[in-house]
């Protein structure tokens, strides 16, 4: 295990190369801040093309989850692991425990969970060799698939949006995109069809359309995401991958809003001052796809859903909070949604060098 020099280049505490030649294990993990407490953040297994864009990857994740974290209230810090693989052809029971060793190691500074590539039974895989893991099955005490929440909380961000550019949190009639349908998506689409949303769908995997046809047959079905996002939306919701709003791609959005469950969905920082300047509003990601981390972070207290899908309701406020400092002190969203993350792990983070007995 090998610490590199990313970490301190990036603003990172800490960044952990890891190998076990055996099981086939490649590892990085990026602990961006514990200022609030152990750092949390899913394990990504995905098949990168290169070791640079793993670390590019892991780097910007890491980042996303302390703030995401600061914002949902919770005394946990920020953090990201990828493994490097195609989790359908190398993923196996001794890579994932040679995966828990090496949590195991870093002694609690990094707690993991699901994210792209895992799910609840990899993570009680995990469990069996390190007890710094969440996002378990409920057979194994733990709160199950956080895509629940994740959906639960990007739902309560678009009420949001909704109260804000239109005055009401009633989505009846709008039309709003969903770009990927899968682990997030397709519940999320549960509730905008409850909402009396018209719903317009677009995936890569034909069999993830099917299941949400199957399901909502008046589901619309666009032919890719470029299609989708060149269609006349009120709303443009990202759920895959991050970089879905970029140079090219946002010239052609015809949408009144952005949100969305995809992390690091602006593929530069410039790309919020391009949506301000064609008047899109946009729901920072962090903010309002943090209905997860609320789920799998109430494990660790001894998972209540009730308890859990409470605080995943208080995404709505939050992202009204960030919409009004936003208009106070004359920023984008993500900028006032930043403000507020890192006023809380200066000021609630300071107190951690107060010693008590």
């Amino acid at each position: 295990m090998t610490e590199g020099i990313f970490g301190r280049e990036s603003g990172h505490e800490q960044v952990v190369f890891c190998q076990d030649e055996p099981s086939g294990l490649k590892a990085i993990f990026a602990i961006y801040s514990t200022a609030l407490g152990p750092a949390l953040g899913g394990t990504r297994f995905y098949p990168y093309a290169s070791e640079d864009d793993a670390i590019a990857d892991v780097l910007a994740l890491s980042k996303g989850m302390a703030y995401k974290n600061a914002l949902a209230g919770l005394d946990l810090g920020g953090g990201k692991a990828v493994i490097i693989g195609d989790p359908a052809t190398v993923k196996t029971e001794a890579l994932l425990r040679a995966y828990g060793r090496f949590v195991q190691s870093l002694s609690g500074r990094y707690i993991t969970a699901c994210d792209v590539g895992t799910y609840v039974q990899d993570m009680d895989v995990v469990a069996r060799e390190t007890r710094f893991v969440t996002g378990r099955s409920p057979d194994d005490g733990g709160a199950g698939d956080s895509s629940v929440l994740t959906a639960f909380g990007v739902f309560q961000g678009i009420r949001a949006c909704a109260s804000y550019r239109w005055g009401t949190t009633d989505l009846t009639g709008r039309r709003v995109g969903v770009s990927g349908v899968g682990k997030v998506g397709h519940i999320l689409v549960e509730h905008l069809v409850e909402a009396g949303a018209q719903v317009v769908i677009s995936d890569v995997s034909p069999a993830a359309i099917e299941r949400v046809l199957a399901a909502h047959p008046d589901v619309d079905v666009a032919t890719d995401a470029d299609e989708l996002i060149a269609t006349t939306l009120d709303v443009f919701a990202p759920c895959a991958l991050g970089g879905a709003l970029n140079d090219r791609t946002v010239p052609k959005l015809r949408a009144e809003v952005v949100c969305g469950a995809a992390n690091n969905q602006l593929a530069t920082p410039d790309i919020e001052k391009q949506l301000v300047d064609r008047g899109i509003l946009y729901a920072p990601d962090y903010l309002v796809n943090a209905g997860g981390v609320i789920q799998v972070s109430d494990e660790l207290h001894g998972f209540d859903f009730a308890r859990a899908k409470r605080k995943a309701t208080a995404i709505f406020d939050t992202t009204r909070d960030v919409f009004a400092l936003a208009d106070t002190e004359g920023v984008p969203p993500a900028t006032a949604a930043d403000r507020l993350a890192e006023r809380r792990m200066s000021e609630v983070g300071r107190l951690r060098s107060i010693l008590t007995r």
